[in-house]
Formats: structure tokens, C-alpha cells, sequence
């Protein structure tokens, strides 16, 4: 695929995908958050993807919304959602992906950057990298359900610092607060890798694709009504080519291969 602003390659059954604007701190503009839904989308219909990386040339992650677009006076308003569902917001169809999305923040997150970032399935970290959510300072408000996302990763009392402040914090404390998990700086791409490359090869697809469903749908469930679908899904796992496996390759001691079906 062809991109002007980010790069795609596929590693194993994992896709990289690099924001790749590191003069500019990879700062967000309008192309590159069309180029991310168009990488993406190939990720996700690509069967032979089992899991998506997101990172950042350079020194950074992605340092928030390019300056040079948020003081153009003739660029268009922030576009509205007009339904209340998850997948139809703005950064909603991250959350949506049927296949794990990692964040690979191997530098500076800032504000739309970090805020993709909390979308993601599971966030890594490099020491030394520095992260913040910078609203409060700049006149604006917790944008893209950022205020709805943060509490439930990090609690209320530190969702509650960080957007209030605006300050920026360390990846050490970010690791602290379980905002995502620290990983030394050098290799640390690899090691981000590697990650991946654990689930796309040694888990189901199946299994990854409904545990994925559960977190999000727990998030609005009662205990009861969660067990109640972690039931009826074990129970359908049984007659699955996957469980099938599952059980194959542990007792004869050898690389599982899982089809997803």
C-alpha cells in the first residue's frame, strides 16, 4: 500500500505500522489519521495478520495535533459523530478491531497521540519516554472519549490529575499507574514485537477475537451477565477446530497451529 505519512510491513503475522513524520515528532494531521483508518482496515481484513503494532519514527510516539493545522483558520470543524455507539466514534473503530492492537509508545505521546494510544488493546512503554494529555493548558477539554477511557485504565484520582493538570508525567510513573507497561529503551521495538508475535502465534484467533469482545463488553456488565457469556462461549469452544488443537499441541509438545476457526 502506498503512504505518504506512515509506513506498513507486515512481520510474521504481525503488521508494524509506523507513524512517519519524525521531523515533525510524528504529529497528527488530517492525512495521517486517514492513512492510519486505511492501514489499519488492511490489517484487519488481511487473514494472515493476527495481531497490529502501532509505533513511531524517530524520537517520538506521535506528539499531538500538528500546529501547523490547528492554527490554519480555514481547516474544517472537528467532525460529530451522530450516533452514541463505541465503534462510530471518531478513534471508536480502534477499540473495534477484532484482532489485538499494541501500542508501541517508544517516545513523546501528547494529546491525540496519547489518546490513540488508549484505544489500543495493550500500551507499552520505553523509559524515558515522557507522556501527557495537555488540554487544560491549552483551553480545550478531554477530547475523543478520553474521559471515559482514562478512569477505567488508571482509575478516577490519576484520570482526574492528569486531565486537570495537564502535566507530564514519566513512562516510570506511567508504568506505576498501569497506564502502560515499561520496557527498556533500547531494543525496545523488538521486545514490542516479540509481544505480538507471542499472541499472533501461540494464541487462538478465535479465542483472541471473543476475549477481545468480552473486555468490551464488560465494561457495561454485571458480573452475572458476564459470566453468563464466558459460558455459553466455553461452551462453544468445544466443537471448534481451535480448542481441538489447543489440547493437540500441548500433549504432543510441539507449536500449536491454530487456524482461527
Amino acid at each position: 500500500m502506498d503512504f505518504t505519512q506512515l509506513r506498513y510491513a507486515a512481520i510474521g503475522r504481525v503488521a508494524s505500522i509506523t507513524f512517519d513524520r519524525p521531523d515533525r515528532l510524528n504529529a497528527w494531521t488530517p492525512t495521517l489519521e486517514a492513512e492510519l483508518r486505511a492501514a489499519v482496515a488492511h490489517a484487519e481484513a488481511d487473514d494472515a495478520v493476527r495481531a497490529i503494532v502501532l509505533s513511531g519514527a524517530g524520537r517520538a510516539f506521535c506528539a499531538g495535533m500538528d500546529m501547523a493545522v490547528l492554527s490554519d483558520p480555514g481547516r474544517p470543524p472537528v467532525p460529530q459523530a451522530d450516533s452514541d455507539d463505541d465503534a462510530a466514534q471518531r478513534y471508536g473503530y480502534l477499540g473495534a478491531l477484532a484482532k489485538p492492537l499494541i501500542a508501541a509508545i517508544n517516545g513523546a505521546a501528547a494529546g491525540v497521540g496519547l489518546c490513540i494510544a488508549l484505544h489500543a488493546d495493550l500500551r507499552y512503554v520505553a523509559a524515558g519516554a515522557k507522556l501527557t494529555l495537555p488540554y487544560a493548558r491549552r483551553g480545550l477539554v478531554a477530547e475523543h472519549g478520553t474521559a471515559w477511557l482514562l478512569p477505567r485504565l488508571i482509575g478516577p484520582m490519576h484520570a482526574a490529575d492528569l486531565l486537570l493538570t495537564g502535566r507530564t508525567l514519566q513512562a516510570e510513573e506511567a508504568d506505576r499507574m498501569g497506564l502502560a507497561c515499561l520496557l527498556p529503551a533500547e531494543g525496545f521495538l523488538d521486545a514490542v514485537l516479540a509481544r505480538a508475535t507471542e499472541i499472533a502465534e501461540l494464541s487462538s484467533p478465535r479465542a483472541v477475537r471473543i476475549i477481545k469482545r468480552q473486555l468490551v463488553e464488560a465494561r457495561y456488565q454485571t458480573l452475572g451477565q458476564a459470566t453468563r457469556v464466558a459460558d455459553r462461549e466455553i461452551a462453544a469452544c468445544r466443537d471448534t477446530e481451535d480448542f481441538r488443537e489447543g489440547v493437540r499441541h500441548f500433549v504432543e509438545k510441539r507449536a500449536p497451529r491454530f487456524t482461527g476457526r
